[in-house]
């Protein structure tokens, strides 16, 4: 009944707090070693004032509110980026209705790149514009050539 009566006298027994590397630890010989020093469970308001850090009751994931605080993309990481995206095999099915001026500048771009011997597709400079744009907006936001397109378009 021990550790019943250890239990039962924790209301009455006045608890400490210390840590076991800052306080002088008993040797391993001595009686005093085998047993468990008693941390308090309870913080006092002198404590809590006391600490440098303190830890945050809301962990939530907050949401930026000012995009401009990013930090930017060289043109280099940039570059790389959409490359590292568009270099992934894409399977999701996507179609766009393209005006036929639009359709023959894709083709007219795939053709020159075609004989300065680098193979591309219309599908392929499709992904390389979406994922340029889309980075874009995330990087600048507000100030991104697509919101500034958009803005123009419904206005």
């Amino acid at each position: 009944m021990g550790r019943f009566d250890a239990l039962t006298q924790l209301d009455k027994k006045p608890v400490t707090a210390t840590h076991p590397r800052l306080s002088s630890s008993p040797s391993p010989n001595s009686p005093q070693a085998s047993q468990a020093e008693p941390v308090s469970q309870k913080k006092t308001p002198e404590k809590a004032e006391s600490s440098d850090t303190t830890t945050s009751r809301y962990h939530d994931t907050m949401i930026p509110r000012h995009h401009e605080t990013t930090i930017p993309f060289s043109e280099e990481e940039m570059i790389e980026a959409v490359r590292k995206a568009v270099k992934q095999i894409g399977k999701e099915p996507a179609t766009q209705r393209l005006t036929l001026e639009e359709k023959q500048a894709l083709d007219e771009i795939e053709y020159r790149y075609k004989r300065q011997g680098i193979k591309t597709s219309g599908n392929e400079i499709i992904r390389i514009a979406t994922n340029y744009l889309v980075r874009d907006y995330w990087q600048h936001g507000e100030k991104s050539i697509l919101a500034k397109v958009l803005t123009r378009l419904n206005s």
